[in-house]
């Protein structure tokens, strides 16, 4: 849905006041209603009105401390000004806890607050002078006990030129000369579950498809025609191996070129995903990966992570699956497509297995203890090779190597393929969550008609050394490995509590240590600019001997500090074709390329 938004603000802010009581008045009894002001918007603060109906004596309310990311946010931390009353009679508002108010009041309850959004991202929320971008469950309060009932929310006051588009129903309604544009969920949860897009954006249908897929691109240098053939692509082959969509409408939110700045990745909702990216390059595997999402997490979902708790961490084992196994079907899905290349798709698993082996938690973190501490992202020490490895690279890895055993053992008759549209009819279908890894395996050994016992328990449980060569040489491919130099910084940063980048363990035989660095230094530039956000992802771009250039402040002094990037020399592990594979091995290889499954009949 694109509306468009016109007027002067003086003269809507007046008849809005008079518009909103008839608007509300006129809804069906029960519904929670939000208005969300976009006025100035260079101030980044959303003004919201929530009104309760059928309040009896109280109503406790409360923002979600988290949302989008597997972190505690504690979204509360940018709610100001909060205030309330009643349609009978007086109301007062009590805070609880950093999360939670009670209210006192009867018939009606109105809670108006304002709240400041400025950061970048498909995992957070903007409000500038460009755009809006609303991940709802960031702004919006909610009332625990009444989480199941229709909800409608208005953007209001919105600049002029300004369209605004979700995957939610909604309309634009002029009323009076004034632009009310309003989304309609069935639940907070499914409010919570569409981002909605304000600002002067592009918007189009991908040709061919139904039911319709949207595209809401907000950026520069992007070629229209180029991102809407691949987002047909695969949108086309997922929904053909899937046996069709679970959705009524589905919306891309793509950010692109400068306007996705310092905000790179992307979030899966249940009928849209937000993804931001600076070139259009990266934009395929980002996107097959969220909207296989449509089935994988959002509809096959663990039972761990269903129904949402917003006050607290959720705990599963099941991300290994639903984030790796997902990126194992972006990658299929884009070699299946004809997006990339066989040679490409071979040259992103031996990335996934390289980028694991090279991380020493790999010997003693499983995939499972892994996905358990996926709440452990947000701290900088956690996410070192020395701590952790990631659910997404071990997960990818696993999705193939159980693709390759199912095929080998039901002589390629069957395939992963099968275990994900299982589920898909067994679960997502019948409305039903699975039990974490135990109904993964359980659907496997269905499908493949043995036990898959041994390697859960070794390989998905435990952190046991996985069998590449031994698995991967039953698709007629091999392992190779090379060594390979990269650029070593010799240190990390952690940000401080003021957003500062703060030096910390200092390698003492790193460069930087010998150029006088130390743990607890204050970065202040790098070469000249903003010290990166991510200087471990930074270093990777840069080759060994570069110089790094910092200005730092320790104590009550500013030093210069200039050094050299080390070097270490880190094994890449290369999986390639055997020309000498079996006609069983080369079948099966060409059914992961392909998507296909075709036995092998005995040779007489």
């Amino acid at each position: 849905m694109i509306a468009r938004a016109g007027l002067s603000r003086l003269a809507a802010r007046f008849i809005l006041a008079a518009l909103l009581p008839a608007i509300f008045a006129n809804n069906a009894r029960g519904t929670i209603h939000y208005s969300v002001s976009l006025e100035h918007p260079e101030r980044h603060l959303f003004h919201v009105t929530m009104q309760i109906p059928d309040v009896t004596g109280e109503v406790t309310v409360q923002m979600p401390a988290w949302n989008a990311l597997y972190q505690v946010r504690d979204f509360s931390a940018h709610v100001r000004e909060v205030e309330a009353s009643a349609s009978s009679g007086t109301a007062s508002i009590e805070k609880l806890d950093k999360l939670t108010w009670r209210v006192a009041g009867q018939g009606t309850v109105t809670i108006r607050y304002a709240t400041y959004w400025d950061e970048a991202g498909p995992f957070a929320t903007q409000l500038n002078s460009e755009h809006a971008f609303i991940n709802p469950a960031m702004i919006l309060l909610y009332v625990p006990a009444r989480r199941a009932e229709d909800v409608k929310i208005s953007l209001q006051e919105i600049p002029i030129r300004w369209s605004a588009s979700s995957s939610l129903p909604g309309i634009d309604e002029a009323m009076g000369g004034v632009h009310v544009i309003e989304f309609d969920a069935p639940s907070y949860d499914a409010l919570a579950d569409a981002p909605i897009e304000a600002g002067q954006h592009d918007e189009f249908a991908l040709p061919g498809l139904s039911p319709r897929v949207l595209v809401v691109v907000h950026g520069d240098k992007w070629n229209k025609k180029e991102l809407e053939e691949k987002l047909r692509r695969i949108c086309a082959y997922q929904l053909k191996l899937m046996d069709g969509a679970p959705y009524e409408r589905y919306t891309f939110i793509v950010h692109l070129g400068e306007t996705a700045r310092g905000a790179g990745g992307g979030m899966e909702h249940a009928n849209s995903t937000a993804i931001w990216l600076r070139s259009e390059q990266e934009l395929p595997n980002l996107a097959a990966h969220e909207f296989f999402h449509l089935w994988n997490v959002k509809r096959i979902r663990p039972a761990t992570l269903d129904p949402v708790d917003y006050t607290k961490e959720q705990y599963t084992r099941a991300l290994w699956f639903a984030e790796g196994v997902t990126s194992t079907y972006a990658a299929y899905t884009l070699v299946r497509a004809q997006l990339w290349t066989n040679d490409q798709f071979y040259l992103d698993l031996s990335q996934q297995i390289s980028d694991l082996e090279a991380r020493p938690a790999n010997r003693w973190q499983s995939a499972e203890e892994s996905s358990l501490d996926a709440w452990l992202e947000k701290y900088p020490l956690y996410n070192r090779p020395q701590e952790s490895v990631s659910y997404y690279a071990k997960g990818q890895v696993l999705g193939v190597l159980l693709d390759i055993l199912i095929r080998d053992r039901s002589n390629n008759e069957k395939s992963l393929d099968d275990v994900m549209r299982a589920m898909n009819l067994e679960f997502a279908k019948q409305n039903k969550t699975y039990r974490d890894s135990l109904d993964v395996r359980l659907t496997a050994e269905k499908i493949a008609g043995g036990s898959f016992e041994d390697f859960f328990r070794r390989y998905v449980s435990r952190a046991e050394a996985l069998p590449y060569s031994q698995i991967l040489s039953l698709a007629g491919l091999e392992l190779r490995t090379t060594l390979h130099k990269r650029p070593v910084l010799g240190f990390y940063t952690e940000r401080g509590i003021t957003g500062e980048a703060v030096a910390q363990s200092v390698d003492p035989e790193s460069s930087a240590a010998q150029a006088g660095l130390r743990s607890g230094d204050i970065v202040l530039s790098w070469n000249g600019a903003e010290p990166p956000r991510n200087p471990e992802r930074w270093v990777y771009s840069q080759k060994p001997g570069s110089e790094v250039r910092l200005r730092v402040r320790r104590d009550d002094r500013e030093l210069s500090i200039d050094f050299r990037l080390g070097e270490a020399t880190d094994t890449f592990y290369q999986v390639t074709e055997d020309s000498h594979a079996g006609v069983k091995a080369k079948r099966i290889r060409e059914g992961i390329l392909r998507g296909t499954t075709q036995p092998v009949t005995a040779q007489r």
